[in-house]
């Protein structure tokens, strides 16, 4: 299985979508190198960095299911790291 690192920013404009979020990074927590969040209350958001290490459907899979979390924003950059774990 070839993994790829990559990194999800993610902004937080709903905080009743917090919740789902914290599910959906609980439920790929396997594949999570780590998390970093900050809240900017001065603009009352929440910005989360994601760091990963997993197949490339896995990291486009859970990109994709935050994104479509109302009021929550989602980019994933992709490494040019690819490890084979055979």
């Amino acid at each position: 299985m070839e993994t790829r690192v990559a990194v999800m920013s993610i902004i937080v404009e709903n905080p009743d979508s917090t919740e789902a979020l914290n599910a959906l990074l609980h439920d790929y927590g396997r594949y999570i190198v780590g998390r970093m969040g900050i809240p900017y209350r001065e603009k009352k958001i929440n910005i989360i960095s994601i760091a990963i290490d997993a197949p490339q459907d896995i990291i486009a899979a859970l990109s994709g299911k935050v994104g479509k979390l109302p009021g929550i924003s989602v980019k994933t950059a992709y490494s040019s790291v690819i490890t084979n774990n055979e």
